[in-house]
């Protein structure tokens, strides 16, 4: 039994690939013509499993023009080679294929009867998250997976940003915030009791439905009175959020509770910007080693358009990287799913405008303690 080795596809591998999919499968195979067009798309890639000369494996692996997604196609092992953990490792190297592309997720279907293959994945990192019906020829059922391949590699240009994950679904602002403040104290309380001490600093009062989120104004004011160095980039001016509230009486609440806000700005040394903070400010922001909070829309991310607060951890070339506070464990997530968070820049513009007319920035950077005494 010689080695394994893995490399991408060459037309030479054509015959091979068409031999080891009619042995493998009955229905759903790929044609001759449709294994041509995949040498030959280099968006995609396909990579193959060889013992000595023979191709006993391959991985198709499409890559989106249009997202970060990448989707695990087709993937085949010869029946005679099983048990060599040839699958796991294509696998491998087609995330490797996909990372090297830019790509943040991998994506797959199985079909659900499929147990060794389903139990693979999942111990590779992949999580449910959809279900296709009448996916297959026979009509059989697809289950979709997705993990996750794209992470960032922590480096001395940026400060490193602990992690805390928000306990209520309302306190995504002060969470965000406990994190800014951790990276530059490492005295500053990572806890639920801080968590909600901050959240009825900075709320709103009103905002949606339940709880009142916390505004930018708040935010601000809750880090300054912790000794911190704040500043506060307002699109807007003015009550912010009255427009998610029908109530005129909750109008006039998110009203006064935004003249407190500013009337205690006033009393303290925050910097106050009636403007939106760039890509290049939040980089500088970082290099300065301080951290902005950044007040996004969820579109993005989950499709629900509700304003929620992450914290800027890194920028590159391609990617804004995020601490998402908000873990949804029903659906599979883990704390490393929502670290350090690869955003593509193109859609972090988008995303951090919340509302559809004259849409809202918002932005608070956090910088050093001002010093051991400052607690007003």
């Amino acid at each position: 039994m010689t080695s394994l080795q893995y490399r991408h596809a060459v037309s030479e591998d054509l015959d091979a690939l068409v031999k080891l999919e009619d042995r493998c499968f009955t229905e759903d195979r790929i044609s001759r013509r449709s294994f041509r067009r995949f040498l030959d798309m280099p968006r995609d890639r396909l990579i193959v499993a060889l013992d000595g000369e023979e191709l006993v494996g391959y991985c198709l692996v499409l890559m989106s023009a249009a997202t970060r997604l990448a989707r695990i196609y087709s993937i085949a092992v010869s029946p005679s080679e099983r048990g060599r953990n040839i699958g796991e490792q294509l696998v491998r190297h087609a995330e490797a294929a996909a990372v090297e592309a830019g790509r943040i997720v991998m994506r797959l279907e199985v079909r659900e009867d499929n147990t060794p293959a389903i139990r693979l994945y999942q111990r590779l990192g992949y999580r449910q998250f959809g279900t296709y019906r009448d996916y297959y020829e026979d009509h059989g059922t697809a289950l979709r997976f997705e993990r996750r391949i794209l992470f960032y590699a922590p480096s001395r240009e940026f400060p490193a940003v602990p992690y805390y994950p928000q306990t209520t679904e309302f306190s995504c602002g002060p969470a965000a915030l406990i994190m800014a403040m951790a990276t530059l104290d490492e005295q500053q309380p990572m806890t639920t009791l801080e968590e909600l001490k901050l959240w009825r600093e900075a709320t709103t009062i009103f905002m949606l439905a339940g709880h009142g989120g916390c505004g930018p104004h708040g935010l601000a004011l809750a880090a300054w009175h912790r000794g911190f160095h704040a500043s506060a980039y307002i699109s807007k001016e003015g009550a912010l959020f009255k427009d998610t509230v029908r109530n005129d009486d909750k109008k006039r609440v998110l009203e006064l509770v935004h003249e407190g806000f500013l009337h205690d700005i006033g009393q303290t040394g925050i910097e106050l910007h009636h403007d939106p903070l760039t890509l290049d400010g939040m980089q500088a922001a970082l290099h300065d080693g301080r951290i902005p909070v950044i007040l996004i829309s969820t579109w993005q991310l989950n499709r629900s358009r509700v304003p929620h607060w992450v914290t800027v951890c890194a920028i590159d070339d391609q990617f804004v990287y995020l601490h998402d506070p908000e873990i949804d464990t029903e659906i599979g997530e883990t704390v490393a799913d929502k670290q350090y968070l690869p955003i593509d820049r193109r859609v972090f513009d988008r995303m951090s405008r919340y509302g559809k007319n004259q849409p809202l920035q918002a932005a608070v950077i956090v910088g050093p303690k001002r010093d051991s005494s400052a607690t007003n």
